[in-house]
């Protein structure tokens, strides 16, 4: 257990803030609410940002930007979207300051917007205005447009990487001709959120469909996956949206049809945000610090050399500069750490700390025997290793690390999924184990709020694969057809 680490069953909050600073991830910003992302979390979310854009462009979208201010009238002519976001909308009301007579600046009264500008929430309602523009006929659809951008919703109560004012994250776009096309869209692109979250950030997830109270504002449907993190509480880990013709017809965007008529666009909306980061934080790490899936993580394996003189380093040098060589040819980053200003036990906490994969440590004794002592992150075990054929080794062992670690969430999460047929065991359950619970629902929005009222559950998802089997409503008693997916969540 690291000694600035808060043990996870004593404070689970503290934990993850804990980790998140000792690891050097993100640091609160001077602007209230805002966080500044360190380099070494960067350095996750760009691995993220550049898996998750080559799926993007192996499924046909390009990437193009948008403004990031929005007519005030814009994101009124969306009824259940601006009342979706107005709470949370940050609004520009003037172009200019100006010298305050007092000393400083101030705001000047006579540069006042003839219009509000709304700092972008999201970017529906810019984007579809610019579709109008774009779509005459069949022949200029369908538009698969992606932005990675930063967005604000004003949040008072915030936490790094989970909920801040601004974050960054991606939002597909994309304009279609039929309603089939668009939900088939809807549908592949939460399997590519799905795909990237299970192979590469090695969280298991549950895709489903969101109840009408949860969907998102201004959606026909609103598709999710849905994770499971270490207290219990759920993470919404990506959202995909079938917008249907209501963006369409709130900017009167039409096309001509094959068949010489004028109809309505069909369209969708997707994104994942910089949550992910603490979606993976919360689902893999422990009381020693972060744990990152190889896949994610910015340096693979590294090399700390053990030594007493200039002589010994030279010799471990000259021995390690060949494996280095060879790992970088396989795809592995490596840090070969000769900083001589830190000892090698403070080494050895900074990189666990910070969820490096592997860690490789040699010294004379190891050069004499021809081998490497090679520790693994995600276990805390080590082994001495020949250093014929290293490379292959920590090839295999990067690749067994990723599974156990999804293999590990994946069993919790199992582990942490039951069922409940009464309201008392519903509430036992969520107070005294959490996790998910697969409980009856009677289908009306009404009695989705007074569960959320009574317990701060919500409904996570409507599984794609739910079984349908006759039951009864755990609140009111009514007939219901299928389970739901209940749970705390972030």
């Amino acid at each position: 257990m690291a000694k600035n680490i808060t043990p996870r069953s004593e404070d689970y909050s503290q934990w993850y803030i804990d980790i998140v600073k000792n690891a050097d991830l993100a640091e609160n910003s001077s602007v209230r609410g805002c966080m500044v992302i360190k380099p070494y979390g960067y350095a996750i979310w760009e691995k993220m940002h550049d898996i998750l854009d080559r799926m993007f462009k192996e499924t046909g979208h390009s990437n193009a930007y948008f403004p990031l201010f929005i007519p005030k009238s814009f994101l009124c002519r969306e009824a259940d979207h601006v009342e979706g976001f107005a709470k949370e909308c940050a609004v520009v009301t003037h172009y200019r300051l100006k010298t305050d007579p007092e000393g400083g600046v101030m705001v000047d009264p006579e540069a006042r917007l003839e219009e509000e500008l709304i700092v972008r929430p999201t970017s529906e309602t810019i984007i579809w205005d610019t579709y109008k523009r774009w779509i005459q006929s069949y022949r200029d659809l369908p538009i698969l447009c992606n932005q990675w951008a930063n967005v604000v919703r004003w949040e008072m109560r915030t936490r790094l990487f989970l909920r801040t004012a601004e974050f960054l994250w991606q939002e597909g776009h994309t304009a279609h001709a039929t309603r089939e096309e668009a939900v088939a869209e809807t549908e592949q692109m939460l399997r590519v959120y799905a795909d990237f979250a299970e192979k590469f950030m090695a969280i298991p997830v549950i895709k489903g469909v969101k109840s009408p109270n949860e969907r998102f504002a201004g959606a026909i449907d609103t598709y999710c996956i849905e994770a499971l993190m270490q207290d219990g509480k759920a993470l919404q880990a990506g959202t995909s949206h079938f917008l249907g013709q209501n963006f369409a017809k709130a900017f009167d965007v039409k096309f001509l049809n094959k068949d010489n008529k004028q109809e309505y666009v069909w369209a969708t909306s997707w994104g994942v945000s910089t949550r992910l980061i603490g979606a993976l934080i919360m689902t893999h790490s422990d009381d020693n610090g972060l744990v990152l899936p190889p896949q994610l993580a910015p340096i693979h394996v590294v090399i700390i050399p053990i030594y007493k003189n200039d002589e010994q380093l030279q010799t471990i040098i000259e021995k390690v500069n060949p494996l280095v060589e060879k790992l970088k040819a396989k795809g592995i980053s490596v840090k070969f750490d000769t900083d001589d200003s830190k000892r090698s036990g403070w080494k050895f906490n900074e990189y666990e700390m910070k969820g490096v994969p592997v860690r490789i440590a040699i010294g004379p004794r190891d050069l004499e025997n021809n081998q490497a002592e090679v520790a693994r992150r995600d276990t805390l075990t080590k082994e001495t290793v020949s250093f014929e054929n290293i490379d292959n080794y920590i090839e295999q062992l990067l690749q067994d690390i990723q599974q156990n670690i999804y293999d590990k969430a994946l069993k919790f999460r199992e582990e942490n999924t039951r069922k409940a047929d009464t309201w008392e065991e519903f509430v036992d359950i969520l107070d005294n184990q959490g996790g998910f619970v697969a409980a009856h629902w009677d289908g009306t929005p009404e009695t989705e709020d007074l569960i959320k009222e009574k317990t701060k559950a919500t409904i996570r998802c409507i599984p794609f694969d739910n079984p349908l089997e006759e039951g009864k409503c755990i609140l009111t008693g009514k007939p219901s057809k299928q389970r739901v997916l209940f749970a705390r969540a972030y």
